[in-house]
This record gives C-alpha cells, structure tokens and sequence, in this order.
C-alpha cells in the first residue's frame, strides 16, 4: 500500500501575494504530433543540459498555469510543458479525440519527443494532467521506469469525480442526486458560452470553483483567462471526458511504481482533500502526502510550497547522479 513508505506533511503557509509573472522564461518551442495528428504546442525552458521535469497541466488550463514553477524551477532543470489537446495552442483532435486514452497518448508523445532515448524525468501533473499520468502509467506501465524517476500529482483524482464535487448543497445521503447536479454543472461549465453579458458571473463562478476565498486577486484572474482562452471544442469535450470516465469510476494504479509526490488541498472543492488521501492509500509507491491550505490550483495560490515540494522530489532522484546522458 502507498500510506506504508508515506510520510504526511501539513502546511499552514498562507496564500501567496506576489502576482504570477506576466512573462514566461525565455523558451524553444516545438510541435509535437500526437498519434493522431493532434499538434501539440509545447515548451522546453531552462538549461539544455538540465534535468527534466515534464508539467501537464488541468482541465481549461494551459502552460501558463504553470508560470510560478517554470520562473523558479528552470533556474536549475529543464522544465518541459505541454498544451492539452483543444487547450491553449495546442489543435482540435477530430470528433471523438477526446478521452483519457489519448491523453495518455499525448503524454507518451511528448516525452519521447522531448526526452534521450535512455533519460527518464520527473513528471508532475495538476487535475487532468494527474489523470492523464495515471491513465499514462495505465497504458503504458512498461514505460513508466523508463521514462520517469518520480511524479507528483497535484490536486488530481483517480474517480468518484461526480459523488465528491463539493460545489453543491445536496445531502450527501442523496447521492444519486449529488451525483446527477455534479454531471449538469460540469457539462454547463464545460460549454459554457462566453457572450460578454455572461462574462462576470461566468468568472465569479470559475473562480469559486477553482481557487480559494483568500486567493490572491490576479491568480483567480489568471485562471478565468485560462478558461475563457480554452477553445469550446476543448472545454466540452474534456468535460464529457471527466463525466464519463473518471465520474464515477476509478483509474488503475498499480503501474504507478515509481516515487510518487501527492498533493492536496483543504479547501478544494473540485477534487476534495480526500481524494488526495485515497490516492496516498492507493498508489504502490507513494513517499509523502502533502496538505496545503486553499483551493483547487496550489501551484498558483501556494507556489512556494509547491515549488519547495517539487524540488525536493527532484533533488532526490538528482542527488547520486547530476546528469543523465
């Protein structure tokens, strides 16, 4: 079991007060085809000879989501993040190009695109981009050694989406129903239309659900650009994704062996500080679970923490040796 190895760590740090940078590092930026032709937009930052650590981010994200760890992290490793497919500059897949299937296709891409032959990395992953890891190391378990030293999964879920969404008034006792309200709001918010009379309580409502009350002003800014950035396409077909394969059923994780990183969040009301600790319980190799105060987004609304926690994952798979050739 994961919690035998785990060790639990619980922060009190409060919500970060420094904007995220509006400019992202200087980068070189590729375009990697997924199995299907899907392009890719993806972006390696940082030292060429650094040690990766590949960064997927979450549903109605993109790699900006990511801006706090690539300004930090990309000081000393080679930070590579990718745009989902139908999120940020990454294209549209063909009708029916949406599910955790070619998620995991698209991850396996973009590490063999981006990684040498023999070099494995850290890879950390938010919300759908843990799912994605998951249905990774699902898929393709005999790669998971090869390609990766550790992850991290951050605010993610394996299943049970549906029944612990804590956005709704519905007694748990009435589950069908909690489930039922949960599918509606997801989908409603997954193709969400975006006319300007609609904009202000379309960003009260995402950032309810994605950030803390106490998060800093420009992050739940930040993360309302992100959805309204995403391309409908993108947002509705991942949230039918969301609802019919992690709704209520769960992803496998017994190909997840290598050291992984859990974080959660008290207060995230998408993917619940319990299910953080059912990942803990769960995943074979889990080496801490880390609880942080706020919302949905840690990296945004705690990234020191986040940074810190990811440093430490790297520095001790880095440690015996510097460089892999």
């Amino acid at each position: 079991m994961g919690g035998a190895a785990m060790s639990a760590r619980k922060s009190t740090r409060g919500a970060v007060v420094c904007p995220p940078p509006e400019v992202l590092p200087p980068s070189r930026t590729l375009t990697v085809r997924a199995a299907d032709g899907t392009p890719l937009h993806t972006e390696v930052f940082g030292p060429p000879d650094g040690y990766p650590i590949v960064l997927t981010h979450g549903f109605v994200c993109a790699i900006r989501a990511w801006a706090y760890q690539i300004a930090d992290l990309s000081t000393d490793y080679r930070v590579i993040a990718f745009d989902h497919r139908g999120h940020g500059r990454s294209g549209s897949p063909r009708r029916g190009g949406y599910n955790l299937k070619a998620l995991a296709s698209d991850l396996d891409c973009v590490l063999d695109a981006t990684l040498a032959p023999h070099e494995r990395a850290v890879i950390a992953g938010h919300s759908m981009g843990g799912m994605t890891i998951a249905a990774w190391s699902q898929r393709y378990r005999h790669k998971v050694s090869r390609r990766a030293d550790a992850v991290a999964l951050i605010n993610t879920t394996t299943g049970d989406l549906l029944k612990k969404l804590k956005l709704l008034s519905v007694p748990r006792g009435l589950s069908a129903a909690r489930v039922l309200a949960g599918r509606g709001l997801i989908n409603v918010v997954g193709g969400f239309p975006l006319p300007g009379a609609v904009k202000f309580p379309t960003q009260y409502l995402v950032a309810m659900m994605a950030v803390g009350g106490d998060a800093d002003r420009s992050v739940a800014k930040l993360v309302y650009e992100l959805f309204a950035q995403t391309s409908p396409g993108g947002r509705g077909g991942c949230a039918r994704m969301l609802v019919g394969e992690v709704g209520s059923r769960h992803l496998n994780l017994d190909g997840l062996t290598v050291p992984t990183l859990v974080i959660g969040s008290h207060r995230d009301r998408l993917t619940p500080i319990s299910q953080a600790r059912q990942i803990a319980s769960t995943a074979p190799n889990v080496v801490a679970l880390v609880e942080l105060p706020g919302g949905h987004c840690s990296m945004m609304e705690q990234p020191d923490e986040v940074n810190r926690q990811l440093r430490g994952l790297l520095e001790s798979v880095t440690a015996p040796v510097q460089r892999i050739s």
